[in-house]
């Protein structure tokens, strides 16, 4: 079993890698993929209310509504499907929607990450001299090239 998942596993990497050059057809292959995806799921459901009996009373569509809800709530799915973590996330800290955002208020976080990225550039090259700094006060110390005896 083992060996199965890993032959997939490389197999799916082999072809993400190969279609990830071709992202127009990536998206094709797999819209068709997930439409027919749930479209197996949904008449599966269909032919097992069918069958009658308690699979037509799990499958029946107000019972099997209960059934999945109950499932997703229990597994944390609902919230994080229908809402989205950056939907949640930009509630909870009273962001507005990137789609509400003025073009003014873009601008100014771009800025401000510019200005972030600034400051550790120049952090980055403080810490750089003070390396060399210290490596240079190792060398003279010992009279040779960086190595303590």
């Amino acid at each position: 079993m083992k060996k199965i998942v890993h032959f997939f596993d490389k197999l799916e990497d082999r072809i993400r890698e190969h279609l990830s050059h071709y992202p127009i057809l990536y998206t094709i292959i797999g819209g068709v993929a997930i439409v027919l995806f749930w479209r197996g799921v949904w008449h599966t459901a269909d032919m097992l209310e069918g069958q009658g009996g308690w699979l037509g009373f799990i499958f029946y569509e107000p019972i099997n509504l209960l059934i999945v809800v109950i499932i997703l709530l229990m597994t944390g799915l609902f919230v994080s499907y229908f809402i989205g973590d950056t939907i949640l996330m930009s509630g909870l800290k009273h962001q507005k929607k990137s789609t509400e955002k003025t073009e003014r208020e873009v601008q100014e976080e771009e800025s401000e990450l510019k200005n972030i990225r600034s400051t550790i550039k120049e952090m980055k090259k403080e810490v750089d001299e003070i390396k060399d700094a210290v490596n240079t006060g190792r060398t003279r110390a010992t009279g040779q090239t960086g190595v303590r005896s």
